[in-house]
């Protein structure tokens, strides 16, 4: 509509325009998210990783990625297994470095990178137990250190140990391996960790690893990453270098 002043959108031009606005905001944000695609100068990427898989896996190589490309954004949402796989599947990350076994996964490509294997360490106080094959049953006597129960690692344990008739009721359930080590030595329990957690300590001689009859199965480290969801190129080289390496 057409005044003295100037024009005027009537009241049917200004719904058009709301919705011409938002079409117009929409390409733009998309342009944004294809340059942010594209670009690996200046891209971003978005992963997500347990305690474990960062510490033990992924950040060597995010050092020597950094150094490559230091202007890319990396970004690590630091969560358990589990909800690692629920922002995998929202999109809220690229892709996910976590620990298997997992299940329920079509919807994914699992690419297994490093062997970790389970143990039961214990400090001094505990040397009666040194150097003897036990049964599982003697957890169920022992006060055990584990991880919380939403974690991958205590699932798979809980899972294992109830194949082989056992039950845990752990005298204290933590966070992070870390913690478990760290009661360990303080001699307040048996702690349930990954190998890599205890190494220094085992190789020092201040914490041992229980010895059992049968030998939990190790398991793996995988990169996961969707099916669905589309690649930064970015993201494409970091994944790029992590599965060459494991090859």
């Amino acid at each position: 509509m057409r005044k003295a002043r100037g024009v005027k959108l009537t009241q049917e031009g200004k719904v058009l325009y709301s919705y011409v606005k938002r079409g117009y905001e929409s390409i733009l944000l998309g342009e944004s998210v294809f340059r942010r695609m594209i670009d690996l100068e200046n891209g971003e990427i978005r992963i997500g990783a347990s305690d474990m898989t960062l510490q033990y896996y992924l950040l060597p190589y995010l050092e020597i990625f950094h150094g490559k490309y230091p202007a890319i954004k990396v970004t690590v949402t630091n969560a358990p297994t589990p909800e690692t796989l629920s922002n995998l599947r929202e999109g809220v990350i690229d892709f996910g470095v976590i620990s298997g076994p997992v299940s329920g996964c079509t919807d994914m490509e699992l690419t297994p990178v490093r062997s970790v294997r389970d143990v039961f360490v214990a400090g001094k106080e505990f040397e009666r137990l040194k150097g003897k094959k036990h049964s599982f049953w003697i957890l169920e006597e022992l006060p055990v250190i584990c991880l919380e129960s939403n974690t991958s690692t205590r699932k798979y344990l809980d899972s294992f140990l109830s194949a082989n008739g056992v039950t845990l009721n752990p005298e204290f359930e933590l966070a992070t391996s870390d913690s478990i080590v760290q009661f360990a030595l303080r001699n307040l329990g048996i702690g349930a960790v990954a190998d890599c957690f205890a190494q220094r300590y085992l190789s020092s001689g201040e914490l041992f690893e229980l010895e059992f009859t049968q030998r939990i199965p190790q398991r793996y480290f995988c990169i996961a990453v969707s099916k669905r969801n589309p690649q930064s190129r970015a993201a494409k080289e970091l994944l790029e270098m992590l599965v060459q390496k494991a090859e």
